[in-house]
Order: C-alpha cells, then structure tokens, then sequence
C-alpha cells in the first residue's frame, strides 16, 4: 500500500472509530453491553497499529453489528407487533 493510500485509510479508520464509539455511547443497552462493545472498540484501535487493513474489516464488520442491533431494537417497521 503505497503511503498516500495509507494515510488516506487512517484517516478514514478514524473517523469511522469516533463514529462507532458516538453510536455506541448513545445506545441504550445495559452498562456491561456498552462496556463490551466499548472493548471490541479498543482491540480494533489497537490493531489498527500494526495492520491497518484488518482493523479497517474488522471495524467494518463492528459496524454491520451496530447496525442490525439498531435495527432489532426497533421491531417490526410492518405495523406488526
């Protein structure tokens, strides 16, 4: 990966990092859910140190999570029950 590409991926893993710890501070789970969440959170930062493609995925991946937690925390969007 040449350096200008990898700066521009840090910078992007960032962002994606602050925006992943902001979704889940907001989120409304018990305290020892966030706290896991918030770990899974630092080994990924951590990765990103030593091989920054895999945190990326990895994060990538983190935030798929969220999203189909977001999504089954608000039910059913049929009308149903």
């Amino acid at each position: 990966m040449d350096r200008e590409r990898q700066l521009e991926l840090y910078g992007e893993v960032a962002d994606q990092l602050k925006e992943a710890h902001r979704r889940v501070r907001a989120l409304q789970v018990p305290e020892s859910v966030r706290m896991a969440l918030t770990r899974k959170l630092l080994v990924i930062t951590a990765a990103a140190k030593h091989d920054l493609a895999d945190a990326a995925r990895r994060l990538g991946q983190f935030m798929d999570e969220l999203d189909a937690r977001a999504l089954s925390d608000r039910g059913p969007t049929d009308g149903s029950p």
